[in-house]
């Protein structure tokens, strides 16, 4: 099939060539910077530019932007999709993106369907994109009511030829909710621990914990602040109740109550266990 795809950063640089890698499907990439396009080309990861005259031969179509160019890419080119095509998208959103392009799909006689590939790395860009970057990953799919088991199976089948390993169907509500608490809170606890005065100083002193900690603490601030105002309810509730559960911690250990203290750090490691499926 003919696939397009608009955004060569990371995700949708990483679907192209991991695409071109696995399948034999054509593919046609899309990106502001003409100078990727040209590359993207260069390396085998699309067969063509992805031009206004191509977009009514694609049966799918990957838009990888950001959540609100997502929905202005949609919507100006819906009279253009082709009938009965699938148009997915890859933010870490989905109850905005959903509620803004299903009518529209439905209006103009195409499938929307929400989707989120469970991968990444610090870096941005079609340069550190990767053939395997979605192995052994996990693809959210979205789909909305009535949309053909068939058309859920194409995509599903089309994750697993370039890596992924896991489909996990869920609702635009359920995805955001969860993830607020998955990705984004561990985003915002990253940049927020890595501001403090001591960190200046780690050097000598960190070990695989402060590594563990900090690995997303370097995150693209225009993307994730426009993700987390998204889905700002869900999210503002999984920091407000990390900030309580280290309340107690604080409290704990200001007043050197051991039998507390150790009561806390006894009911996280069970916790942790509990869902690892260990036994305790």
């Amino acid at each position: 099939m003919n696939i397009g795809i608009i955004g060569l950063g990371l995700i949708g640089g990483s679907m192209a060539k991991a695409i071109k890698q696995n399948t034999p499907h054509t593919v046609f990439g899309h990106d502001l910077q003409d100078t990727i396009i040209k590359k993207a080309i260069l390396i085998g990861a699309v067969d063509e530019p992805l031009t206004e005259e191509l977009i009514p031969s694609c049966d799918l179509l990957i838009v990888a932007l950001y959540p609100q160019d997502t929905i202005d890419f949609v919507k100006a080119h819906a009279d253009s999709i082709k009938k009965g095509s699938i148009v997915l998208d890859c933010c870490g959103v989905k109850q905005v993106i959903c509620q803004a392009l299903e009518p529209v799909a439905k209006e103009n006689g195409f499938i929307f369907m929400g989707g989120h590939p469970m991968a990444g790395v610090a870096h941005a860009g079609f340069t550190h994109a990767k053939k395997a970057l979605f192995n052994n990953a996990s693809m959210i799919l979205t789909p909305a009511k009535g949309t053909r088991i068939e058309d859920v199976q194409k995509i599903k089948v089309l994750s697993e030829s370039i890596g992924f390993t896991n489909t996990q169907i869920s609702t635009p509500e359920e995805h955001d909710r969860v993830i607020a608490f998955t990705s984004q809170l561990a985003h915002v606890v990253s940049n927020a621990y890595i501001k403090s005065p001591s960190a200046l100083e780690h050097k000598g002193f960190s070990a695989g914990s402060y590594k563990d900690l900090t690995r997303v603490a370097k995150l693209n601030e225009n993307m994730w602040s426009e993700l987390f105002l998204d889905n700002n309810l869900f999210l503002a509730e999984e920091i407000d109740g990390i900030i309580q559960r280290l309340q107690q911690y604080s409290t704990a250990i200001k007043e050197k109550n051991a039998a507390a203290l150790c009561t806390l750090l006894k009911e996280g490691k069970e916790r942790k266990m509990i869902i690892d499926g260990e036994k305790f």
